[in-house]
C-alpha cells in the first residue's frame, strides 16, 4: 500500500504547554502515524498558526492551514484526525467525508446532540469512508484482562457491569462504550436513567449533569449500570459481577486490576503493567486504524461501536425527560439535556470551563 497522506484538523497546545485548554490530543495521536511505516502527516490546519507551527516543529506536517476546507480542497489527503471540540465534529467529519477522505480518525464524545452522532456515521457508510472514534481505552491492559478472565468463567456467568465516572458525556462515553467491549458488543434493549443538573459544568463547551444514573439491560440478560458525579459510592471505575465473582478495574491507581471468587479467598491484586490511562493508547487506536484500512476489516474503534456507545447517552437523557424507562432503538435528533436546559425545564451552573 501507498504511504497514507494524513491531515491533522485541530493541533492545538500540548498538555504541557502554557495556555493548554485539553490534553492536546493531535500530539497523541501524531505519534501513533508517526510509529506507523504506512503514514505520513502531510498538512496542519488550526486557526491558531502559533500552535499549528509549534506542532510542526515536533511531528511535522509540510504545510499549514487556517481552514480545513482549504486543507481538504488541496491536499488529496487519505486519512484525517479530527481533535477539535465536540460541536465542531459533525461539520469536519462529514466535509472530510465529502473531500474524498477514505479515513477519519475522530476524538470523543461523538457530538453534542445525537441527531449528529448519527449524521456523520451516516454520510461517512454512504461514502465508503472509514470512521472511527478514540475510545482507546479498548487498547488497555487492565481492561483487556478483565474481559478476557470473565470470558474464560473466572466470575462464572456474567449478570451485571457497573461503572462509575464524573459525567455521562465526556467521560461516560468511555464507560459505556467498555461495558459494550465486556459483552461482545451486543445490543441494549431499554435504558432508564435520570440525571441532576446542580454542580454541573461545562467541559469543552457542552454542559453535563452534576450527578446521573444509567441503569439499563442488554439483549442477552445482562444489566448495566452508570452512576456519575464525585458522590458516587462505587468503589471501581469498572466492575464486572458473575455468579461466582467479581473483577474490579481501576480500584485505585496502585491497584488498577483485581479478582474475586471462591478459588482467591479474597480480593486477589493481578499484575498487568498499566494503569487505565496512557498515551501509548491513544498510538494503537491510531494503528489499529490504519490497519484497518490497508485489510478491509472493521477497526476495533468503529462509528458503529461508538455510536451504540453514544445512543446509551442520549437514551439516559431522554429517560430523564420523558421520566420513563426508554426502548431502544433511540429515535430522537436533539440531546434532551440541552433542550431543557433550553427550555427553561432545568437549569445549572454551567461556567466555562475545559
Amino acid at each position: 500500500m501507498a504511504t497514507l497522506r494524513v491531515g491533522i484538523i485541530g493541533c492545538g497546545r500540548s498538555r504541557q504547554m502554557e495556555g493548554a485548554t485539553g490534553f492536546g490530543m493531535a500530539h497523541a495521536h501524531a505519534r501513533g502515524y508517526k510509529a506507523s511505516p504506512d503514514a505520513e502527516i502531510v498538512a496542519l490546519a488550526d486557526i491558531n498558526v502559533e500552535n499549528a507551527r509549534a506542532f510542526q516543529q515536533q511531528h511535522g506536517g509540510e504545510r499549514i492551514y487556517e481552514d480545513y476546507h482549504e486543507m481538504l480542497a488541496k491536499e488529496k489527503l487519505d486519512m484525517v484526525s479530527i481533535t477539535t471540540w465536540p460541536h465542531l465534529h459533525a461539520e469536519m467529519v462529514i466535509a472530510a467525508a465529502e473531500a474524498g477522505v477514505r479515513a477519519i480518525h475522530c476524538e470523543k464524545p461523538m457530538a453534542p446532540t445525537f441527531g449528529e452522532a448519527k449524521r456523520m456515521v451516516a454520510v461517512c457508510a454512504e461514502r465508503g469512508v472509514q470512521l472511527t472514534f478514540n475510545h482507546q481505552r479498548r487498547f488497555g491492559p487492565p481492561f483487556r484482562k478483565a474481559k478476557e478472565l470473565a470470558h474464560k468463567g473466572a466470575i462464572g456467568e456474567l449478570l451485571r457491569l457497573e461503572a462509575r465516572c464524573d459525567n455521562l458525556f465526556d467521560w461516560g462515553t468511555h464507560w459505556f462504550d467498555m461495558m459494550f467491549f465486556y459483552n461482545d458488543e451486543t445490543p441494549v434493549e431499554w435504558v432508564i436513567g435520570q440525571i441532576d443538573p446542580r454542580e454541573g459544568r461545562r467541559i469543552f463547551g457542552v454542559p453535563v449533569e452534576g450527578q446521573g444514573i444509567s441503569y439499563f439491560r442488554y439483549r442477552n440478560g445482562v444489566y448495566g449500570l452508570l452512576l456519575t458525579g464525585a458522590k458516587s459510592a462505587l468503589e471501581a471505575a469498572n466492575r464486572l459481577v458473575g455468579t461466582e465473582g467479581c473483577i474490579e478495574v481501576g480500584h485505585s491507581p496502585e491497584l488498577p486490576l483485581r479478582l474475586w471468587n471462591r478459588a482467591t479467598g479474597g480480593w486477589q491484586a493481578l499484575d498487568v503493567g498499566a494503569g487505565l490511562h496512557g498515551e501509548d493508547y491513544v498510538r494503537l487506536a491510531v494503528l489499529d486504524a490504519i490497519d484497518a484500512l490497508k485489510t478491509g476489516r472493521e477497526p476495533e474503534l468503529s462509528a458503529r461501536k461508538a455510536l451504540q456507545a453514544t445512543e446509551l447517552i442520549f437514551a439516559t437523557y431522554e429517560s430523564s425527560r420523558r421520566r420513563a424507562r426508554v426502548d431502544l432503538p433511540l429515535d430522537i435528533e436533539d440531546s434532551p439535556f440541552l433542550s431543557m436546559l433550553q427550555s427553561g425545564e432545568i437549569s445549572g451552573p454551567f461556567g466555562e470551563t475545559a
